[in-house]
C-alpha cells in the first residue's frame, strides 16, 4: 500500500474530536426516530460512493499534489468514511441521506467504503469510522470522528462548508 507524503497533519492536528459514538467503542442510542423528515420539497438528492479514481478526480489528486491539499469541487463537500459491518456508520447513513435531499445542490455528500478504499482511508489516517471529512470550498478540511446527530450535522455544515453563522 503506497503511503502519502501529505500535509494531512495539520488537518488532522485542526480535527474536530467530537464525544460520540464510533466502532470501537460503546453503542449509542438509536436515534432514528428523529430521523424521519425528510423534506420532499427538496430536489432528491443522494450521497455519491467514491472509489479511489473518482475521489482524485473529483476531490483531490492527493497522488499528483501529495504535499499540498487541492479541492477540485464546484460546491463544499462532506465525506464520510464509513464501512458495511459498522453499526454507527449504519446510524449516519439515513442522516446523510436527508442531508443530501435537504441541502439539494449546495453541497456534495460523498461515501467512501475504507474497506474497499483502504488507500484512502490510509492516507487520511482513518482509525475510527465513521470519520467524516467536512470540505469547504477555501481552506483547510477538517476531520470528526463518530456518529453525530441530524441537528450536528446540519450545525457543522452550515459552519464550516457554507460559512453561515448562528
Amino acid at each position: 500500500m503506497k503511503k502519502y507524503n501529505l500535509l494531512f497533519a495539520g488537518l488532522l492536528t485542526a480535527a474536530l474530536l467530537l464525544t460520540s459514538t464510533a466502532c470501537g467503542s460503546a453503542p449509542a442510542a438509536d436515534n432514528s426516530t428523529q430521523n424521519d423528515s425528510i423534506t420532499s420539497t427538496k430536489k432528491t438528492m443522494k450521497p455519491i460512493e467514491l472509489t479511489k479514481a473518482e475521489f482524485l478526480q473529483k476531490v483531490a489528486d492527493i497522488e499528483a499534489s501529495p504535499a499540498q491539499w487541492r479541492y477540485l469541487g464546484d460546491r463544499p463537500a462532506l465525506i464520510d468514511f464509513y464501512a458495511t459491518w459498522c453499526g454507527p456508520c449504519r446510524m449516519v447513513a439515513p442522516v446523510l441521506e436527508e442531508l443530501a435531499a435537504e441541502y439539494g445542490d449546495s453541497i456534495y455528500i460523498y461515501k467512501i467504503d475504507t474497506d474497499k478504499e483502504q488507500e484512502l482511508a490510509a492516507a487520511f489516517g482513518i482509525r475510527s469510522i465513521p470519520s467524516l471529512l467536512f470540505v469547504p470550498m477555501e481552506g483547510t478540511p477538517q476531520m470528526a470522528q463518530g456518529a453525530m446527530g441530524k441537528a450536528d450535522f446540519k450545525r457543522l455544515i452550515d459552519e464550516l462548508l457554507l460559512g453561515k453563522k448562528e
